[in-house]
């Protein structure tokens, strides 16, 4: 066992998409990532890359409303986005 498995942070097991297939991730339930899907917990408190954040701020910004959209249609028929939704069920 390495000493990054070893995180004092908690998260939780989840399935994610990757392209068109499901697979095993991980929801950071504290650090700075909290709520976020990342493929490992050490993820959940590594430090944020700014540049990237910013990137991402900017092009939210310009496309948001087109992006929503899009995300919407694809979860509303997209197979692979309604498997998804049945195996993740809400907590409460």
């Amino acid at each position: 066992m390495r000493i990054d498995e070893i995180t004092i942070t908690e998260a939780r097991m989840v399935w994610r998409k990757s392209g068109n297939k499901l697979v095993r991730a991980v929801r950071c339930t504290s650090g700075r990532r909290k709520g976020r899907v990342v493929s490992t917990a050490s993820q959940c408190s590594a430090p944020v890359d700014m540049k990237k954040r910013m990137t991402l701020k900017k092009t939210k910004a310009k496309f948001g409303k087109r992006l929503a959209r899009k995300a919407r249609r694809t979860k509303r028929i997209n197979p692979t986005s309604k498997r998804l939704r049945r195996l993740n069920p809400r907590r409460r």
